[in-house]
């Protein structure tokens, strides 16, 4: 067994203190220093406004209930004489509880309109917890934030429905082309 040597501790962290005295500090100063964030990162729910259709899919999927929508029924007129009105919903309120919230993007996995989208903003504290549910017009302000989406990678696979609607539209096209190819011999006849 080793001698124990009194100090031997101390000496240690004196050590390691007059090592990294002399190293640059990697500390970010973070309100004077933004921090680099990576592509696509998630801070808060950006709300575009247009794309609702308040189907309540992100209600009802959220977890926490953390979304809370109101809306009202609205009568169209109908668009030909003989045709029947029709109504649809309009947003009232649309508002997330971010103390709440657990940012797992369920509701935006769910969103069949493409309504809700990652804001990479993170800056949003408040003085009082009752202050973190944010209505539709800040959630609206924050969709500049979002950035684009990736581009599509040439060499993927082209989606199902998209080679599907394409095979029918040359289908068509071919028949189109076919019936005008036979007309001029129906007029010979």
């Amino acid at each position: 067994m080793a001698p124990k040597i009194p100090g031997r501790g101390l000496a240690k962290g004196l050590a390691v203190t007059l090592r990294t005295m002399t190293k640059k500090t990697v500390t970010a100063q973070y309100p004077d220093v933004q921090p680099e964030l990576p592509p696509r990162s998630r801070g808060v729910i950006a709300l575009l406004e247009e794309n609702c259709t308040v189907c309540m899919l992100c209600a009802r999927e959220c977890p926490d209930w953390c979304i809370y929508i109101d809306s009202h029924k609205e009568t169209l007129p109908a668009a030909e004489p003989n045709a029947r009105a029709r109504t649809r919903n309009v947003l009232d309120r649309f508002a997330i509880d971010f103390s709440l919230c657990m940012y797992c993007g369920i509701c935006i996995e769910v969103c069949p309109f493409d309504a809700l989208f990652w804001s990479p903003e993170f800056e949003y504290a408040e003085e009082d917890i009752h202050d973190l549910t944010h209505e539709r017009e800040r959630l609206r302000e924050w969709m500049w934030t979002v950035p684009a989406p990736p581009a599509l990678d040439p060499a993927a696979e082209e989606p199902k429905e998209i080679a599907a609607s394409r095979k029918a539209a040359e289908k068509t096209h071919a028949a189109a082309l076919q019936a005008e190819a036979d007309a001029p011999k129906e007029d010979e006849a």
